[in-house]
């Protein structure tokens, strides 16, 4: 390139500088209020990104009014009164949000700077209508630290889902965007080494950049999320079928009746999946080799969100019918030509003195909720199947000292996980009952029977985990009037239907293998005769012939 050449591209350079520069100023001018930001940072000699920031800042400032730019040192008594200890760290607004900057704006986050500064120029925190409501069911304070770097071109988007997140809640809501090679001591600290990941009151949220609702939705439950379930206002929801349970029948039987051209929903009071959600390890799902059961769960969620609406946190308190049934829950109605029951089991309780008592208390029901709190202590899992030793196993895989109580003679558990309990060393006391649980505010020994010796004794522990089996949620079914079977279970015929017409049972309701890949299937066949039934309703042709007597 000669020399006249460079100086047509500085020419041009300068001028899309100044056009940006010009755009820039016509959306800053636009505010509909001022915009304190407050830069604290150290000497120019031993602070790069101090003196970048400085330079970025004022550049951005001196194009409006409207930006109110104030540098100060870390001995300044803002800096105090803020407590800021570490330069550069910026500060927007801070008299009404709680939103400060680690960091410099370079690079990928010269986005963030622009974003966030248009956000409190409008005063208004942009977020959706759906995450508006997520927002205002935060009920304690949460303390966001979102590390990020100036080469990641994901941080922004995480950035500012947390900025909007300050700005809806400045109540409950503070945020600090940490960039990792100003603050690498911190970053490590956290395990941040690949951006961009967000913290709330120090416990892991998210690992990537989310949309904004995802990112609402892990912040509000304290845990990351991969699933989004938009809400509804509607009073009264019209469908062809209408499924109660959002276990993996519940889903599956979604998934196929919508497919069928069923317009069809899903109505779950508790967490979606059932028992699954709760399960630590999911090693016999056709086609995952090891999977924990969460995540399996957020796969089928999502593939069910593809074809139906789900309702949860719904629990559905009657169940009518005249021409068509009413499904009535605790926000809205639902009518509909036919039911799905698929409302699962839950777990068995013991029945032994201190039970009721000390629920919560240091007995659990599920390792995977509870198991953490008992790390470097010991517990008793009660229990011989596949879920009692699954769980115990993930007890031991966490740092719990976990032994095992089982009242028969030999455990019936597959052979693979009993060998697993022997290379893990868990001690499995055989032949053994549980008679008592005992504590004042926890539970600190549990009384046992030895049947084989005939001998009752005390055995010391911090918690009870128990596993020993289902209850099949059988309520609605009683208010029904449909048949059960002598075990409790649903009266199913082949094609999944109950003794009352249009309604239908699927998954762990039935009984038979408590399998996630048997309910599975249960739930497609269950979606697959009511799609046939409601085409050529059988309950039809036995009215007719009632009719002619």
């Amino acid at each position: 390139m000669n020399q006249h050449d460079h100086e047509e591209q500085h020419i041009h350079n300068h001028e899309l500088e100044a056009q940006a520069q010009a755009q820039l100023k016509a959306l800053f001018d636009n505010f509909g209020r001022q915009v304190p930001v407050y830069l604290f940072a150290g000497s120019e000699k031993e602070d790069q990104f101090g003196h970048a920031s400085r330079q970025i800042l004022e550049s951005v400032s001196g194009l409006t009014d409207k930006i109110k730019l104030e540098v100060h040192g870390l001995d300044h008594e803002l800096a105090d009164k803020y407590q800021i200890r570490h330069a550069p760290t910026i500060l927007f607004d801070p008299e009404n949000y709680h939103i400060r900057w680690m960091g410099a704006p370079l690079g990928e986050e010269a986005r963030t700077l622009i974003e966030t500064l248009m956000l409190l120029g409008h005063g208004d925190s942009g977020l959706s209508a759906q995450s508006r409501k997520v927002a205002k069911q935060l009920d304690s304070p949460r303390e966001i630290k979102v590390f990020i770097s100036l080469t990641c071109p994901y941080c922004p988007q995480q950035s500012i889902n947390a900025v909007k997140a300050a700005m809806a809640r400045p109540d409950l809501v503070s945020v600090e965007l940490v960039d990792i090679q100003v603050a690498p001591q911190i970053a490590a600290q956290y395990d941040a080494q690949a951006t961009p990941v967000a913290f709330a009151n120090d416990v892991l949220i998210a690992r990537g950049a989310q949309p904004e609702e995802l990112f609402m939705l892990s912040l509000q439950k304290m845990e990351p999320q991969t699933v989004f379930i938009p809400d509804s206002d509607a009073e009264e929801v019209n469908c062809d079928l209408a499924i109660i349970g959002g276990g993996p029948a519940g889903l599956t039987a979604g998934i196929y009746a919508s497919r069928s051209g069923l317009d069809t929903v899903i109505i779950e009071r508790d967490a979606l999946g059932g028992q699954v959600a709760t399960t630590p390890v999911v090693e016999n799902y056709p086609g995952i080799t090891q999977i924990g059961g969460k995540a399996l769960v957020d796969i089928m969620v999502a593939h069910a969100l593809q074809y139906v609406q789900i309702f949860p946190g719904e629990e559905v308190m009657e169940v009518s019918s005249q021409d068509m049934f009413v499904v009535t829950t605790s926000r809205r109605r639902f009518r509909c030509k036919a039911v799905l029951l698929a409302t699962g089991a839950s777990h068995k309780k013991l029945g032994a003195p201190g039970e009721k008592r000390l629920a919560g208390r240091g007995i659990s029901y599920c390792s995977t909720c509870d198991g953490p709190l008992f790390k470097g202590r010991r517990v008793l899992m009660v229990g011989g199947g596949d879920s009692a030793v699954t769980e115990a196993l993930h007890l031991k895989n966490i740092g719990v000292d976990v032994i095992m109580a089982h009242r028969r003679d030999k455990l019936r558990a597959q052979k693979h996980l009993q060998k697993l309990l022997s290379e893990n060393g868990i001690r499995v006391l055989y032949n053994t009952q549980v008679k008592e649980i005992k504590g004042d505010a926890q539970v600190s020994t549990v009384v046992l029977y030895d049947s084989a010796r005939e001998k009752t004794y005390e055995q010391p522990v911090d918690g009870v985990f128990i596993s020993i089996g289902y209850q099949p949620a059988v309520d609605l079914a009683n208010k029904l009037g449909i048949e059960l079977t002598q075990q409790g279970y649903i009266k199913t015929d082949q094609h999944h239907r109950t003794s009352r017409p249009g309604i239908y049972a699927a998954g762990d309701v039935e009984g038979g293998y408590k399998q996630i890949v048997t309910a599975a299937g249960q739930g497609s066949g269950a979606a697959l005769s009511i799609f046939e039934d409601l085409v050529s309703p059988y309950w039809a042709g036995d009215e007719e012939k009632t009719a002619r007597g």
